[in-house]
């Protein structure tokens, strides 16, 4: 079974299994030198982000300190930066697979913006789920079959139909006697993503959905509930102070989310927070490597629309951001 995770896009496909050198070494030997320079001076806490929106503020954070040494490690089209933040040893990179193959990393921290699929929440408060999903991997069904039909595969043990399912007919716009017509597209079922633990027989499969961050993390994170965050992006203000705030799960795929149906089919299906497009990438790459995990997500819009704030993820994008990096340097103050 062929996973499309967002790790297609970030990279993470491109699987390191040591580091070597000589004739047939994928790591030349002056990079492989570097890399054991700086790991003599770690662990690390390993921070992934999506993309340079995201990053920047906490590269230009004054708590992040860059390494006198080794201010950064290109390796494979990706760019890892070393430094201190709260005193606390970083290796930030894009990459999981590479971050946690390269380099001597004792967890990882995911952060970033998300979309928010909870109508209780508002644009820039920080979210910090205790489970990820990735909820991108479907068994669409064939029109005519029902909740009760088999999935094609299904007996293989290749699909399931524990978890759950979209049916499309339950949003037609047209209705007969009172109930909504078949639609051709029918249901869409949601599937675990495969994983082989590092630490598991090799070669044999497990299946994973709801995957758990780290329990000592999760625990540190309570402390953020008193964070004081941003609530203004010039005379533009949300009409209260963001918070941060734990959660119960949070969803990632690789779509775009700005449709209010589906934000409210994975609130009530779910109990889904924020919706993005890396966590549960990082979050099952970490649960393979056996590596602790925390992802820290703030909300810049509710999917789909309908907050009473206009052009949301327009205006408080950056804001978000900022709220996010905030929490991040928080976050690795208590750790330390």
């Amino acid at each position: 079974m062929v996973s499309h995770l967002r790790m297609v896009l970030l990279g993470f496909l491109v699987l390191v299994v040591g580091i070597s050198s000589g004739a047939y070494g994928a790591i030349s030997n002056g990079i492989t030198k570097k890399i054991e320079r700086i790991n003599k001076r770690g662990p690390y806490l390993g921070i992934v982000v999506p993309n340079s929106f995201e990053r920047d503020p906490l590269l230009q954070s004054p708590s992040f300190v860059a390494d006198d040494h080794f201010p950064h490690l290109d390796f494979s089209g990706k760019r890892f930066r070393i430094g201190e933040l709260g005193n606390k040893k970083l290796n930030a990179g894009i990459t999981t697979q590479l971050l946690l193959s390269l380099f001597k990393v004792e967890g990882v921290l995911h952060y970033g913006i998300a979309g928010n699929a909870n109508p209780d929440l508002q644009i820039g408060d920080v979210t910090i789920p205790q489970y990820w999903a990735h909820t991108g991997l479907w068994n669409w069904q064939r029109y005519g079959d029902g909740p009760t039909d088999e999935l094609a595969l299904e007996s293989s043990g290749d699909y399931t139909r524990k978890i759950g399912y979209l049916e499309f007919s339950d949003y037609n716009n047209v209705s007969k006697n009172g109930k909504p017509v078949a639609n051709f597209l029918n249901n869409v079922w949601y599937q675990p993503e495969e994983i082989f633990p590092v630490y598991g027989t090799p070669e044999v499969r497990q299946h994973a959905f709801w995957v758990p961050v780290d329990k000592h993390y999760f625990t540190v994170a309570e402390k953020l509930e008193n964070l004081k965050l941003g609530s203004c992006v010039n005379t533009n203000c949300l009409p209260r102070t963001p918070i941060a705030v734990r959660v119960k799960r949070g969803a990632s795929a690789n779509v775009f989310v700005d449709n209010s149906a589906y934000r409210s089919f994975l609130n009530t299906k779910f109990n889904v927070t924020p919706i993005d497009m890396e966590s549960a990438a990082v979050a099952l790459i970490c649960l393979q490597q056996k590596t602790p995990f925390i992802a820290i997500r703030s909300l810049s819009d509710l999917a789909g629309g309908g907050s009473a704030l206009s052009n949301e993820a327009g205006i408080f994008s950056s804001l978000a951001a900022q709220n996010a990096v905030d929490a991040v340097v928080r976050f690795i103050s208590l750790l330390s």
